[in-house]
């Protein structure tokens, strides 16, 4: 015997032994509707953009500047979604950063929901929870735009993460013994309990005591940092740290949007190694040489010239134009452009540059 549903005011077919469990829970002991008790004011959506390009070698994000408020206060393109002018969440994030900025987005690519209690209130605000959709944009336009919109080195914001002259003496001498005498202190018995320990933590993290270093985990060093209050957001946001008098490493930047930026730089730096999007931060034609500047800024490490020569040779992503650039300030050098049909020959074609060790 088949059992028969009940349609509700909503509009949607429950089944009837279902139905009673629903009404009574959303009914006081009189059996009138109950009242819910609201949390906040409502939700409203957010688009948080973390844009990127390069510039002179250097890896730029676009920030939005206070200058009144100074240090700490830079923080990601933000707008809000309007489903009423907005069809989609794409077409709204496109929207505002050509209103915002004059930029015209090309490669975009939605990253996480951002939705944690209190980052873009204050203590005790009942105002609407903000819910940001985070999204990494790549472009080749990388002009001043004005002193609100500004283009910054990401390494400003993860000083850490920059190996191309070897591995950073702050990250020796400063961050990973800071990190270790963390990791040797009492655990709070209140804190979450993980299934690894801190020091093995930071051993995968930071490549510490002879560990990986994989370029790919920007945001698990970063959240590593701020659980051990060594992230000025943590500082900000009232942990407990063992050394709060010492500077803490990195600019800070507004709410969650260095946790937001960490998230998008994982996910280009992983995305190139099986994705031909490096050529999205590159003109139509360029030199060997400028793309591996260009890999080498985004994933951090220097690279050898002439395996990265023969991998990307070999992996049929490139075609020589038959033109030279004798702008070098040397030997002219052969000019290349990106070679499309390779995206029919192959899955995955990308920049497969492995980890390497520390």
């Amino acid at each position: 015997m088949k059992r028969k549903n009940t349609i509700h005011s909503s509009g949607i077919a429950q089944p009837h032994a279902a139905t009673s469990v629903i009404e009574k829970s959303m009914s006081n002991e009189h059996g009138q509707p109950r009242k819910p008790t609201p949390l906040v004011s409502g939700v409203e959506i957010g688009l948080t953009a973390a844009i990127l390009a390069v510039r002179d070698n250097e890896p730029m994000v676009l920030v939005v500047r206070d200058v009144e408020q100074g240090r700490g206060s830079d923080g990601l393109p933000f707008g809000a979604f309007s489903p009423l002018d907005h069809r989609t969440l794409d077409i709204g994030l496109r929207s505002w950063v050509a209103k915002q900025t004059g930029l015209e987005l090309g490669y975009v690519e939605q990253l996480y929901t951002f939705g944690d209690r209190g980052r873009h209130a204050e203590p005790g605000d009942t105002g609407p929870h903000v819910v940001s959709i985070g999204y990494l944009a790549l472009t080749q336009s990388c002009e001043t735009l004005s002193e609100q919109n500004v283009w910054c080195s990401w390494y400003q914001y993860f000083p850490w993460e920059d190996r191309r002259d070897g591995t950073s003496p702050t990250l020796i001498n400063d961050i990973i013994p800071r990190l270790e005498a963390w990791a040797r202190a009492p655990v709070d018995p209140h804190s979450p309990v993980r299934p690894i320990g801190r020091a093995e933590r930071v051993r995968m993290c930071f490549g510490a005591d002879g560990g990986t270093w994989d370029e790919e985990k920007v945001l698990e060093r970063y959240e590593l940092l701020y659980e051990a209050g060594l992230a000025a957001e943590a500082q900000r946001d009232g942990r407990v740290t063992l050394d709060a008098g010492r500077m803490p490493v990195g600019n800070a930047m507004a709410f969650d949007h260095r946790r937001i930026l960490a998230t998008a730089i994982g996910r280009i730096r992983g995305k190139i190694k099986y994705r031909p999007v490096i050529f999205e931060l590159l003109p139509d034609e360029f030199t060997l040489f400028e793309l591996q500047r260009t890999v080498e800024a985004i994933l951090g490490p220097h690279l050898h010239k002439q395996n990265f020569r023969r991998l990307v040779e070999s992996g049929g992503l490139v075609e020589p134009t038959g033109e030279v650039n004798v702008a070098t300030g040397g030997r002219p050098a052969k000019l290349y452009r990106f070679r499309r049909d390779v995206l029919l020959e192959r899955p995955s074609p990308g920049v497969r540059v492995k980890s390497g060790r520390t």
